[in-house]
């Protein structure tokens, strides 16, 4: 959705946070703002406008003093809205400003009324939350620089040479200065002890399809990212029938060449279900070449990240080229599902259970990164209906045996 930065502390001087933010551009090439509060901290947003495109500009501000930046999309905004945020009055209709009404609402203690993926700061006086989502779906990081400022920023190149410190906000957790971090987030299914559950594939379906139903939320174009693989195809087929034959459905698949399996795949599948499809091809020769704007855009040097990103990399431009905003991706089945071939090799079911929750914990390390900042590399955002917390909390209390590779 965008590239939020936030200062806490006195005296930064506005425009040089300016150029900081606009080193995040990419994120957010619709508009961008920033505002001085009066206690000197400092906001500023590249927005990338999916929900509300002319009135959900950011900063925010609240009823009263409160103001709020946010990266991310609250598929429960409207529910919020008309029940505990009734008797508030909205500057705008976008998803973003129930988090700054939370706040006035209920104090620090709001995280676990959002369904979504996010990454916000609240900024009220001179008190402050900031916050991640459960999995770190969006990415967040937090410094301190010399004079005791405090720093939080979407990507790491716009603090990275302000802050004496800095490092990667965990998912899952809140933080102010009063109680520091706070993990608001605490599943069930984190206990290894509670995946006792029978399998369910009617609750299977509708709860994905439920999941998949949230992340249609937008007022832009949008289309799935289709592998062929069995992840993509389910959401790509979801999105298909709650859409109906009345919009038009555009997939997206890239390989090196027409022949490469992937490419095949996808393509018998979006026959079959009737979408728009688009292939997008790419060299080697091309991978090398862009090997170091890409990493400037990860943020890292991980082998194995950089080789996966390549191609969503590449396919992300002709994405928007297009003029579309948001796709449906498949990250995090093969995390719950045991679906890498090495699951098979677990010594029990235990185990198995155990990798698997390991995995889903630390994907935002791997794959949730590389999936939004390959993607925002080029102003589009990537939506994971298989990380929906009401999904997670069903499919990862199955009992192990269930899903184990026999």
């Amino acid at each position: 959705m965008c590239g939020i930065l936030a200062i806490i502390g006195k005296g930064k001087e506005e425009a040089l946070v300016q150029q900081l933010s606009k080193r995040m551009s990419h994120r957010g090439p619709d508009e961008s703002d920033i505002h001085v509060t009066e206690c000197g901290h400092i906001l500023s947003h590249e927005r990338l406008s999916i929900v509300d495109l002319h009135t959900g500009k950011q900063p925010i501000q609240g009823t009263s003093t409160a103001w709020m930046v946010h990266n991310g999309e609250i598929y429960n905004h409207i529910a919020l809205r008309e029940t505990v945020l009734k008797h508030h009055a909205f500057r705008t209709t976008s998803d973003s400003e129930v988090i700054v009404h939370l706040y006035e609402e209920f104090g620090y203690d709001f995280c676990h009324y959002l369904d979504g993926m996010f990454a916000f700061v609240v900024v009220d006086g001179d008190d402050f939350i900031a916050g991640r989502d459960p999995l770190g779906i969006k990415p967040l990081y937090y410094g301190i620089d010399e004079r005791g400022r405090y720093y939080f920023a979407s990507e790491m190149k716009s603090i990275a040479d302000q802050c004496k410190t800095f490092s990667t906000f965990p998912p899952g957790h809140y933080y102010t200065t009063k109680t520091g971090f706070v993990k608001y987030y605490k599943p069930e299914w984190e206990e290894q002890s509670k995946a006792v559950e029978e399998l369910d594939y009617a609750a299977i379906r509708t709860t994905l399809t439920e999941s998949v139903r949230k992340r249609l939320m937008a007022d832009v174009p949008f289309g799935v990212l289709l592998s062929g693989g069995l992840d993509s195809s389910l959401t790509s087929s979801i999105a298909k029938r709650l859409l109906g034959d009345s919009k038009t459905l555009h997939s997206f698949s890239i390989g090196l060449d027409e022949n490469a399996p992937d490419l095949v795949a996808a393509r018998k599948v979006a026959e079959v279900l009737g979408t728009e499809h688009h292939e997008v091809y790419f060299s080697v020769e091309e991978g090398i070449k862009n090997i170091e704007k890409l990493i400037w855009h990860l943020e890292t040097y991980d082998v194995t990240s950089i080789r996966a990103s390549t191609p969503m990399f590449f396919m992300s431009k002709k994405i928007t080229d297009l003029g579309i905003k948001m796709v449906l991706s498949g990250e995090g089945a093969d995390e719950i599902f045991g679906g890498y071939l090495y699951f098979r090799n677990a010594p029990s079911a235990d185990d198995f259970q155990k990798e698997t929750i390991e995995r889903v914990q630390k994907l935002f390390t791997a794959d949730l990164l590389r999936a939004d900042k390959s993607t925002m590399a080029h102003g589009l955002e990537a939506r994971v209906p298989f990380l929906d917390k009401e999904f997670l909390e069903l499919a990862m209390k199955i009992k192990p045996e269930e899903k184990q590779p026999k």
